[in-house]
């Protein structure tokens, strides 16, 4: 297998700026699903007073985390939040006392075991902080009946913009460590390999001199390309281990972790404060002071683009994530989420003559530039005409649930064609007939 991807334009704006502290703000609104996975249901109701830490979101399916307060104050509402695919979620808005009280919940956990380890992950609320938002117990758990032979730790950050994990590496290494050694410990892990694109020179040698006295541990540094941080490619870049379709890595003996999650990991072993806050990157070119910030789960996101000088009045498109598989959000006061790992705000494009020409949607020229840019060796060309067919079959055999959403196809397409989003439109048209519905 050769990892094929395509480079992109840094803008790694924040990479040198120090992490600050955001003001507590006046309101939080936690949401009841903040991770992939099942959502929680609501465990205090309107008039409870809270504190941090305190769990006040709970479900018994497998594949979820509970949910924290991540501010002590009242509950004023327990609200239904309009979600950008047209569905609601539950979600507990609080009043902040401005004291953040932190609650008797609050305890490093009693660990003797490899399900303690895991059990203690679950009640932490972690789930990956890289942005996919995967539950970190369940990952974890892979490794009961599987041999894993290595952990690798996502230090790549291949996307655009966000600096989040740069500055974890960099503010925080000790813990990204410690954190990883805590994880091979339990689970019973020989080998650490941290995968860093070489574009990050200062977290390469700071994650080196770190490592230095452990052998067990490694650094690897990794080309600059996109995407080289999802899950099978970074896999392939550390290891070599190809993960086939319908294969975790952990079916080939790897386990994969973001270093933020590594990072939060060991910070919970030592105090028992749930995932109550996160670092995430603020930029784009509607903000004047990108910056990356620290706060608490459940800000509304107007105050961090008030924080870096963002007028909201001219945002034209506001992205939680990254520019390629980041997410857009229809309001500035939707509430931060544990998966946001960034906030890019961007100002409308100036549509003269030459860009609206530029990005103009024509036919396709079977020029085969997203074939070439495909990591997974997809063809989306065939893939957008199988699908615009309804084709299953076809787009079974193409290998549609292959296709990690990337976007590197539409990137590269000089017809402007939708290739990324008909891929995933392919992928869902084939789930409804493998659990028995259209067919």
């Amino acid at each position: 297998m050769l990892f094929r991807g395509i480079e992109l334009k840094d803008k790694k704006n924040t990479s040198q700026s120090e992490t600050l502290t955001l003001p507590l703000p006046e309101q939080v609104s936690i949401m009841m699903e903040q991770n992939m996975g099942a959502p929680c249901e609501p465990l205090v109701k309107k008039g409870d007073k809270v504190q941090v830490g305190q769990k006040i979101g709970y479900t018994n399916a497998v594949l979820s985390a509970p949910v924290h307060s991540s501010v002590s104050g009242e509950v004023v509402e327990i609200g239904e939040l309009l979600l950008a695919n047209g569905k609601t979620c539950k979600t507990v808005i609080i009043k902040c006392d401005g004291l953040q009280t932190v609650s008797d919940e609050v305890k490093p956990p009693v660990i003797n075991s490899r399900e303690d380890f895991i059990a203690a992950v679950r009640e932490s609320g972690c789930c990956g902080l890289g942005g996919a938002g995967f539950p970190t117990h369940v990952k974890l758990a892979a490794a009961i009946d599987k041999k894993i032979d290595y952990l690798v730790l996502n230090g790549a950050e291949c996307e655009p913009y966000i600096t989040s994990d740069h500055r974890e590496m960099i503010e925080n290494g000790e813990s990204v460590i410690s954190g990883a050694k805590s994880v091979m410990k339990y689970l019973d892990i020989p080998k650490c390999i941290i995968g860093i694109e070489g574009n990050k020179p200062d977290a390469i040698a700071k994650m080196q001199e770190l490592t230095m006295n452990e052998p067990d541990i490694t650094v690897k540094k990794l080309k600059k390309e996109y995407p080289q941080g999802a899950e099978k490619i970074i896999t392939y870049s550390c290891t070599g281990i190809v993960v086939k379709e319908g294969e975790f890595p952990a079916d080939k003996g790897v386990i994969v972790m973001n270093v933020s999650t590594a990072g939060f990991i060991d910070s919970y072993l030592k105090t028992g404060m749930p995932l109550v806050r996160r670092r995430l990157t603020v930029d784009g070119t509607a903000v004047r002071t990108p910056c990356n910030i620290s706060t608490v789960i459940g800000t509304p996101l107007r105050d961090m683009l008030d924080y870096a000088d963002c007028n909201p009045d001219i945002v034209w498109k506001l992205l939680i994530g990254g520019p390629m598989m980041g997410l857009c959000t229809y309001s500035i006061d939707y509430p931060l989420i544990k998966t946001a790992n960034a906030l890019l705000a961007f100002a409308a494009p100036l549509k003269t003559k030459k860009y609206i020409e530029a990005n103009r949607q024509t036919a396709c020229i079977r020029c085969g530039r997203c074939i070439s840019a495909c990591p997974m060796g997809l063809m989306p060309t065939e893939l957008e005409k199988a699908y615009d067919k309804k084709d299953k079959k076809r787009l079974g055999k193409l290998k549609v649930n292959l296709c990690m959403n990337c976007g590197a196809c539409s990137y590269v397409c000089p017809a402007r064609r939708d290739l990324a989003a008909k891929n995933q439109l392919a992928k869902a048209l084939v789930l409804r007939k493998d659990m028995g519905g259209e067919k």
